[in-house]
């Protein structure tokens, strides 16, 4: 947090006000409300913040301050979650990332995997030191998340059950169905874990293969029995795979479900 300092040089004194009311991230919106001028002059300020070295340019006409020591106090950010909603939104944190933040895995991964409404030009994007791994999604098709205060940045990241979803939906993003399957292990064990929200969800995604996958999975858990029944209602036809990145010769006709050959008793050990 910043706190008012008087005897400041003007330049400086204008910067810490924009701080002050932007917060986290800066915005060009942010500095031109903040001081008054047009949206024109408010990115020639920022610009020229951060040649002089007090803003990092994290995003196009997206900013972060970088040290304000020599202003009224240090500002450093080291919580690359509040840059998601300005540069990505609409979107929200999903998949592996999501999982690791719902204690389903005890994984960490290098990456922050986001589903945004945006058009993705690039996968992988790098910035402020951070990799965010992109995947588009309409934005019809954001729902199922929670809010997350990080800082004065509001930022939604999936439920644990949309979570379990989106990643059954693309094992890929859940780390491979390896890891996607010790997510699910342990949100079964959740005090939360709510079959019917679960259909609820795989059905609006609107993806036959997630119930094929889910079924397959839930089976093998005695306390997911429900899951596997209510699973079996909503079997489309055709085959799909358990994760189609695997070589998966074997058909488990009841699931119409393509799996590899370690997979023949459930989940391998």
């Amino acid at each position: 947090m910043i706190h008012s300092q008087t005897n400041l040089p003007a330049g400086r004194a204008k910067l810490a006000s924009v701080i002050r009311s932007a917060g986290d991230v800066v915005c060009i919106d942010d500095a031109a409300t903040a001081m008054n001028l047009s949206r024109t002059e408010a990115a020639k300020a920022l610009s020229r913040w951060a040649k002089q070295g007090w803003l990092r340019r994290v995003g196009k006409g997206t900013y972060v301050p970088v040290s304000l020591d020599m202003l009224t106090a240090a500002h450093v950010v080291d919580d690359a979650w509040i840059l998601v909603p300005a540069l990505f939104a609409p979107a929200y944190i999903a998949g592996r990332t999501a999982a690791e933040y719902w204690g389903l895995t005890e994984q960490i991964f290098r990456d922050i995997l986001i589903f945004t409404a945006q058009t993705v030009r690039k996968k992988t994007v790098e910035t402020g030191g951070t990799f965010f791994s992109l995947k588009h999604i309409s934005e019809k098709m954001i729902f199922g998340t929670k809010t997350v205060w990080r800082g004065t940045s509001k930022v939604f990241v999936s439920d644990p059950h949309r979570t379990i979803i989106d990643m059954l939906d693309d094992p890929t993003i859940g780390g491979g169905i390896r890891h996607v399957a010790d997510c699910f292990a342990n949100y079964v064990q959740r005090p939360d874990f709510t079959p019917a929200k679960l259909i609820a969800y795989g059905d609006r995604r609107g993806n036959g293969a997630v119930f094929k996958r889910l079924g397959f999975l839930a089976e093998h858990h005695p306390d997911a029995a429900i899951l596997a029944n209510l699973c079996k209602d909503r079997l489309t036809k055709g085959h799909a795979k358990l994760d189609p990145t695997l070589t998966s010769p074997r058909l488990v006709t009841r699931w119409r479900l393509r799996i590899p050959d370690n997979w023949r008793k459930g989940p391998p050990p």
